[in-house]
């Protein structure tokens, strides 16, 4: 929601190239978020399995471990940055485009200061949700929200006697939003929740067992989320070489699918709670019946979500002022239309893969298909279309969402044994 109001509100001053420049950087900001996010989630599946167990020692160890990563991954990508801006922005806007090239590098060059505290409080609020600790969540969403909302509405539109910084104000409110997030997120883990008591020297020492059970448990979660995202920003250099106007199209419905799926990936990493609970714990015929109840409920999902963002798809669209542009305007309708159909199995696989497989352990399996499904299937396809048989835009952008034609099919196959169930703890105890 927070990348969404910078998409929205940047697109509502007088230069419309600024929208579409921090649309395609905040392409660069969806890879490093499902980076982090995606390890943070690696580390549940180990921490809700422990919780299970109610093995408090092994979470905390699991905490310095995953929390030193994420912080080491965001300074790393926050340097490559700073020292390759121009390469990177290279990567999805044409750099013939110089005008639009030249906004989104002054953007990039605020908004990536705003990773590092996000990583931070990504790891906690992520680590603390696996152990069934979530009113953190919901505070930050509301605190995200509401000051991004307010710190972009001053520093975009310069106000409050402050000078208008357009594209600028709107990374500068992102950052200052992460950071308020960050603190946040600190106090709570430290002084208010009491799931868990955590301390500072907790993570001052990195277990070297924990470590490597994350390296074969969860690092295959962060390999899938962040190597999908990665596909992502390559959709997205594909279709930033065919005109301005696919490219505002597609930020557009990027945007509605993200709305699409915030409730759909949410009520994921809860399935994979409670299956890898379960799991933990030795109970496996509790975890097949959770698996049986989780996939039917999320088909239901699926089909209302779709409905609702075929629906909206009209108003959602003017929000971003396309109705003045005709040719954008039909073509956001036509290609969220697309999307609205392929979202059911996006639905249930996401049960699946991000929920019940991942809970359960199989993370490995469900990195193994991601990565055949995005490199040897997705950009093959929406590369041919684009480029060599010159397909119509709205049946290129069904190339870029093709798997979630037929993902769900595997994903359903898959667990109708018991190959998904390992449990993936250790029965001793660490010193």
């Amino acid at each position: 929601m927070v990348v969404i109001v910078d998409d929205i509100m940047v697109s509502l001053t007088p230069e419309g190239m600024f929208a579409q420049a921090a649309a395609q950087v905040n392409s660069i900001s969806a890879l490093v978020t499902a980076t982090l996010t995606g390890l943070v989630a690696g580390s549940g599946v180990l921490i809700a399995q422990y919780w299970g167990k109610k093995d408090l020692a092994r979470i905390k160890q699991i905490f310095a471990v995953v929390l030193w990563i994420c912080a080491g991954v965001a300074l790393l990508v926050v340097a490559v940055l700073k020292l390759f801006p121009t390469s990177i922005v290279g990567i999805v806007i044409d750099r013939q485009d110089t005008q639009i090239t030249g906004l989104a590098l002054s953007y990039l060059g605020i908004v990536c200061l705003s990773y590092i505290p996000f990583a931070i409080s990504a790891a906690l609020v992520g680590m603390l949700r696996t152990m069934e600790v979530v009113r953190i969540t919901l505070y930050i969403a509301v605190y995200a929200l509401v000051s991004n909302i307010s710190l972009n509405y001053i520093l975009i539109f310069g106000k409050l006697g402050l000078p208008a910084l357009g594209i600028q104000g709107a990374a500068l409110a992102t950052v200052l939003a992460r950071l308020g997030e960050m603190i946040l997120v600190l106090l709570y883990t430290f002084k208010g929740q009491k799931q868990i008591k955590i301390r500072p020297r907790d993570f001052l020492v990195i277990n070297r067992e924990i470590f490597r059970d994350f390296l074969f448990y969860g690092l295959p979660v962060g390999i899938t989320d962040a190597q999908w995202a990665l596909v992502g920003v390559l959709k997205v250099a594909i279709i930033g070489h065919l005109g301005g106007a696919f490219m505002a199209a597609n930020n557009i419905a990027t945007a509605m699918l993200n709305l699409g799926t915030l409730f759909t990936f949410g009520l994921a990493g809860g399935a994979a709670v409670v299956v890898g609970k379960a799991v933990g714990r030795g109970d496996y015929d509790t975890a097949r019946e959770y698996s049986k109840t989780i996939q039917i409920m999320f088909f239901v999902v699926g089909l209302i979500m779709a409905g609702i963002v075929y629906l909206l798809r009209a108003p959602f669209t003017s929000l971003y002022g396309s109705s003045a542009d005709p040719e954008v305007y039909a073509l956001s309708l036509q290609i969220i239309a697309i999307l609205a159909v392929t979202l059911i199995g996006t639905t249930y696989h996401a049960s699946c893969f991000v929920g019940i497989n991942r809970g359960a352990g199989d993370s490995r399996f469900v990195a193994l298909v991601d990565m055949i499904c995005g490199w040897l299937i997705v950009l093959p396809m929406t590369y041919l279309a684009a480029f060599v048989w010159k397909w119509p835009l709205p049946m290129v952008f069904l190339c870029t969402r093709i798997d979630q034609c037929f993902k769900w099919i595997i994903a359903f196959f898959r667990l109708r044994g018991d190959k998904w169930i390992k449990n993936v703890t250790r029965e001793s105890p660490v010193a």
